[in-house]
């Protein structure tokens, strides 16, 4: 198993409209990538590691796939309408990491 990570990075004065990436967004990117993603984690960063410090992140995503063919063959065909829709919510370039998940017994 594989995750895609989307992050975007919190820098002052970027703009992250959580309430358009939860409710129209991430419905589309579910919809688009299909039977590919097994799994979707939405993480709204809140706060840093010390009082009162902001959040490193604006927002993390995780898509959590079989492998990453699996991952390719489901977003190219959408990648144009996806990261088309990136400037109605947020400024933020994302990063992206692909990770293999593994497990601790």
């Amino acid at each position: 198993m594989i995750k895609v990570s989307v992050l975007y990075p919190s820098k002052p004065g970027s703009r992250f409209d959580v309430d358009y990436y939860l409710t129209v967004h991430m419905p589309m990117s579910a919809r688009l990538l299909g039977t590919a993603v097994k799994e979707i984690s939405i993480e709204i960063g809140i706060a840093g590691s010390a009082p009162n410090q902001p959040a490193p992140y604006a927002a993390i995503v995780g898509f959590t796939c079989d492998s990453v063919d699996a991952f390719t063959a489901a977003f190219t065909p959408v990648a144009g309408q996806l990261q088309g829709d990136i400037p109605n919510y947020t400024d933020i370039e994302p990063v992206i990491q692909i990770s293999e998940i593994r497990q601790i017994s």
